[in-house]
């Protein structure tokens, strides 16, 4: 099985990553860096959406290429692992959350384009993804038995709010989203994971609670909280993921849901 890791802001990088060997993966959508190697006992392939040293913001995430990229690899599952904004005030800043629902209903990309595939009329394949829930729960439970061998704590399931970047968002934006059930909210895991759909690869995502979001209490987390939250993600994810990979080597997850297919 090879396994692909997204990561994101603040974890550019896999820790005790054996015979890492980064290249430059053509796609229909334009490059994508990919590092293969080995990781936790398994063949990985990672992808750091932001790049070393953070030269992509939100908006400028290939989300397209990614996945394109990890799917010509041949992986076989995703893990992505987002910090995120708390919206229910009962998560813990520095927990973990593994989401079992979505919240992305502008369903576009950073540069406004529709978040698909699908670009090209009469493509082959193309068809609509058709599901319950977005997530493999194969690789969810995988998750939080990997939090739970690295002694963390991870809530089980909650709806993550995808929100378009690079700003935070205003008072009335995390009302209206809380008032649709959304438990944290971040700026890259709402593509990733119509992307890994469409393209039949089980996604699961990680979220890290780095700070409440605008409003949720009556006074707002430091920047500097959040900084040194961001900062200490990567140690909660490093030991997770470490953990969870052995999990999902001895599951068998699916492609999520089913497509309506036109060929």
């Amino acid at each position: 099985m090879r396994i692909g890791i997204i990561t994101g802001s603040g974890t550019y990088a896999l820790p005790d990553f054996a015979d890492a060997r980064p290249a430059e993966v053509a796609t229909p959508f334009g490059p994508a860096v990919v590092t293969e190697g080995r990781f936790a006992g398994a063949e990985v392939l990672h992808v750091s959406r932001h790049g070393e040293g953070h030269p992509r913001l939100s908006n400028h995430v290939t989300h397209q290429a990614n996945i394109s990229a990890l799917r010509d690899l041949g992986a076989d599952a995703i893990l992505g692992v987002t910090v995120c904004g708390a919206v229910d005030p009962a998560v813990e800043l520095g927990s973990l959350i593994v989401f079992d629902d979505l919240h992305f209903l502008a369903n576009r990309l950073g540069d406004g384009s529709i978040c698909t595939l699908h670009t090209e009329p009469g493509r082959p394949g193309r068809g609509h993804w058709i599901y319950e829930g977005p997530f493999s729960e194969p690789l969810r439970q995988a998750l939080l038995a990997g939090a739970r061998d690295a002694g963390l704590a991870a809530r089980d399931g909650g709806c993550y709010g995808h929100v378009d970047g690079p700003r935070f968002n205003t008072r009335t934006e995390i009302r209206m989203l809380a008032q649709c059930g959304v438990t944290a909210v971040s700026q890259t895991g709402g593509p990733e994971t119509v992307l890994a759909g469409e393209a039949e690869i089980p996604y699961a995502l990680l979220g890290y609670a780095t700070d409440y979001a605008n409003g949720v209490h009556d006074e707002a987390t430091p920047v500097s909280e959040l900084i040194r939250l961001i900062q200490a993600s990567p140690e909660a994810f490093a030991a997770t993921l470490t953990a969870a990979v052995p999990h999902v080597l001895q599951a068998t997850p699916e492609p999520v849901g089913s497509h309506f297919r036109f060929d």
